[in-house]
């Protein structure tokens, strides 16, 4: 990942957990994951998935020395959805408004 090779990463980890099953290294994988879709260079990043993977780690793995700051990821990935809801209702508004004043002004 630190090369920019996301896909690459993405193979690498998904394989990784793969191999790993519910054992001790699918903690780190999932995390690798999670961290590869919210990264904000990748091209085809996907908060959405971004979020599954840290929460999944969260419940398969609370013991890990991941989970926390997985927690932490999760809650950032929330809060960017929720804003991201607000500002659309936001616009919706503004249409909405903007449609008014025009015919109101006719």
């Amino acid at each position: 990942m630190a090369q920019r090779d996301y896909d690459g990463s993405l193979k690498l980890s998904e394989r990784a957990l793969a191999q790993a099953g519910s054992q001790g290294p699918a903690d780190e994988a999932l995390f690798s994951l999670g961290l590869i879709y919210a990264h904000l260079d990748n091209p085809k990043k996907d908060y959405a998935k971004a979020l599954t993977y840290f929460q999944r780690l969260v419940k398969e793995f609370p013991k890990s020395p991941l989970a926390e700051e997985a927690k932490a990821w999760a809650g950032v990935l929330q809060e960017n959805q929720s804003l991201k809801e607000v500002i659309e209702k936001t616009k919706e508004v503004d249409i909405a408004v903007d449609e008014k004043k025009r015919e109101i002004g006719k």
